[in-house]
């Protein structure tokens, strides 16, 4: 493959766009630049096409440029831009579609950005409690601001420590994060009588997917819930990923266990700005947005007419079912698929997932938390995925990172996916 017009863009945009990408995770080793999207496809400006798994780390759940998403956008386009005072029919349509679905949503409130809706969640459970500490696990992430930036992609040599995810975070924001084991209710429970009467909310990655797919015990989310209750502390599901692409119910209708405050983005409107805060009554009625509301919400483009016309068409294909049965056979087909390559060849290999997102790790499991993943080759998970995007597939090449099928994705083009990994596994052996 050629990717020469990549790299003169690349070069453009560095001069204007510090780094030349608009996000951090966006920048690669070899830079790509794009045109084109449509179903399961991607095409760079070198006119490379590629079957996507990567889905814009999630978003893409029925697949690019859906005919029902776009022209559900086309035809709120055609209504209103926007007004910025009172409601329109879709921000209430929108509403009731996640309190009907979603286990712990008894109110709803929408937003631009998944990291928009968690950083409410901690004002919220603070403004609730009046309590300043949070929990959260190691390896999970749940957005870019000062509470929760931190303990993520941690090296060795720092777990068990602070390890602040970037320059400029207050010193208070690190420190009234307290890091926990996931998958080790010990160490929530330790953190909890270390503090008594200081922790706000406890927040969940409901499946640790930033570091591939991690599931957690259904003893661990139980217990939280438990603590939680004992303690006065706010559960907090960050569904961002898992939210509508695991099932319109989220994973917590999998689990069967249902946290105070639930966030989602992503699959939510299929590559649209959408976010979701939703939760108990009592606790959303501390919003601003209601009358006597002491924790202050705001945002010019929150319930944004387009965001809410593309999350409203995106739930209803999903509706019926049928979207999630396709989803979930091709993911089981993958992980089967590739697991038994690996084995077959003699690499070492545990393949993780759940529902359409599947993982390939370079290491023997047990997988149960973020530290048994040190143990992963990174260099040969980096140098199998660099190699899948040679051979067509895009894989996004950093170790660790999950693949997303899409509704658009066929059996097919899964087998095909198989053939290619056997391909390049065998290189690799």
């Amino acid at each position: 493959m050629n990717f020469q017009k990549s790299a003169e863009t690349y070069e453009r945009a560095i001069r204007v766009i510090p780094g030349g990408v608009n996000s951090a995770t966006r920048r690669l080793a070899r830079p790509m630049a794009w045109e084109w999207a449509e179903g399961a496809y991607i095409r760079d400006v070198d006119g490379n096409t590629f079957l996507d798994y990567h889905a814009a780390f999630g978003p893409i759940v029925l697949g690019h440029k859906h005919p029902g998403v776009t022209a559900a956008v086309a035809e709120a386009i055609e209504g209103l831009d926007m007004v910025g005072v009172g409601v329109t029919e879709r921000e209430i349509l929108l509403a009731e579609k996640v309190v009907e679905h979603v286990p712990s949503a008894e109110m709803a409130l929408t937003f631009s950005t998944g990291s928009e809706a968690t950083y409410m969640a901690v004002r919220l459970a603070r403004g609730v409690t009046g309590r300043t500490k949070l929990i959260k696990f190691q390896g999970t992430f749940h957005g870019w601001h000062d509470y929760l930036l931190m303990n993520i992609i941690t090296p060795a040599e720092k777990i068990g420590q602070k390890d602040p995810g970037c320059a400029g975070q207050l010193a208070d924001a690190i420190e009234n994060t307290l890091i926990c084991r996931f998958n080790d209710l010990d160490s929530v429970e330790q953190a909890i009588a270390a503090n008594p009467g200081e922790i706000a909310a406890i927040f969940l990655e409901a499946i640790p997917h930033n570091i591939g797919c991690v599931l957690p015990t259904q003893a661990f989310v139980e217990g939280l819930r438990q603590l939680c209750d004992a303690h006065g502390i706010i559960l907090v599901f960050d569904e961002v990923i898992t939210g509508f692409r695991h099932g319109l119910g989220g994973y917590q209708s999998k689990l069967g266990v249902t946290p105070d405050i639930t966030t989602m983005a992503k699959a939510i409107a299929n590559g649209y700005p959408c976010a979701v805060i939703a939760g108990r009554r009592d606790l959303m009625m501390q919003f601003s947005t209601a009358p006597g509301g002491k924790v202050f919400v705001g945002g010019t483009y929150n319930g944004h007419p387009v965001g809410s016309a593309a999350a409203l068409a995106t739930i209803a294909a999903m509706e019926d079912g049928s979207v999630h049965k396709h989803l979930f056979a091709l993911g089981d087909h993958a992980r089967n698929g590739m697991q038994a390559i690996a084995d077959r060849l003699g690499i070492q290999m545990t393949v993780g997932g759940y529902g359409s997102v599947f993982t390939p790790y370079f290491m023997d499991g047990p997988i149960d938390r973020y530290e048994d993943l040190l143990r992963n080759d990174n260099a040969k998970d980096v140098a199998f995925r660099s190699a899948m995007v040679d051979q067509g597939i895009f894989m996004l090449p950093m170790a660790l990172k999950r693949n997303h099928i899409s509704a658009a994705h066929t059996m097919a083009e899964v087998e095909r996916t198989l053939d290619v990994a056997e391909t390049v596994l065998k290189t690799m052996r």
